[in-house]
């Protein structure tokens, strides 16, 4: 399986990722500070983690990943995954690597996996609809910034 867990040395590798994710988008501005995010993600007091999809056929040669942190749902009583971003290059798409990430994922908790998608993204919604993915109705997203 072409999914495996981050390592320190993939830092500029993920950091990239994310950029490029900004980009497909259509956030051009987005520079992120690669000791900030290695701190982060691998320093003493880890904030995030993240699963690698290496592109199939060609070991080493990273095609997307899934950028998660644990959360907690105090009413299961059990920790759950929360899946920040998930990205898979253009070029490596339609291979199953975004369904592989996200099964990785749901090896690893038997608690809930969430995630958001913009309104309007059909495709993707199409796509975690076939994984069995249901989207929640009846709550309302709030942020503090």
């Amino acid at each position: 399986m072409p999914v495996r867990d981050a390592e320190v040395a993939d830092a500029e590798e993920i950091c990239a990722l994310i950029e490029e994710h900004a980009r497909y988008e259509g956030n051009d501005s987005l520079v992120l500070d690669r000791a900030e995010m290695t701190k982060h993600l691998f320093g003493p007091e880890p904030k995030a983690w993240v699963l690698i999809a290496e592109s199939p056929g060609r070991p080493g040669v990273v095609a997307g990943f899934a950028f998660c942190s644990w959360n907690f749902s105090t009413w299961s009583g059990q920790p759950g995954i929360w899946l920040d971003d998930l990205f898979i290059r253009p070029e490596h798409r339609r291979y199953g690597l975004g369904g592989e990430l996200l099964e990785a994922l749901r090896a690893r908790t038997s608690g809930r996996v969430e995630w958001e998608m913009q309104e309007g993204n059909e495709k993707a919604a199409a796509f975690y609809k076939q994984l069995g993915a249901v989207s929640v109705s009846g709550w309302i997203k709030y942020r503090w910034t």
